[in-house]
């Protein structure tokens, strides 16, 4: 499959998260949020949650807290 085929056959998927907001690589981080809701519901404070984060995911603490925002916000 090409490019563009693998684009024209999910062109209208693509039209509503580029509407919505959504950046296309969001899906990496996806793992890292739902990890960081498990650590808040396990009682670690966030701070924490973020450093362990930041470490494990090979980003800086900064890049977490606005993965986390952009995620967390509502479409």
């Amino acid at each position: 499959m090409t490019l563009y085929e693998l684009i024209s056959f999910h062109k209208e998927l693509l039209h509503r998260l580029s509407d919505a907001g959504i950046r296309t690589n969001d899906y990496r981080y996806a793992d890292l949020f739902r990890d960081y809701t498990k650590m808040i519901r396990a009682g670690y404070k966030a701070t924490y949650a973020v450093a362990v984060l930041a470490e494990r995911y090979h980003v800086s603490e900064r890049t977490v807290y606005a993965l986390l925002h952009r995620l967390a916000g509502s479409v």
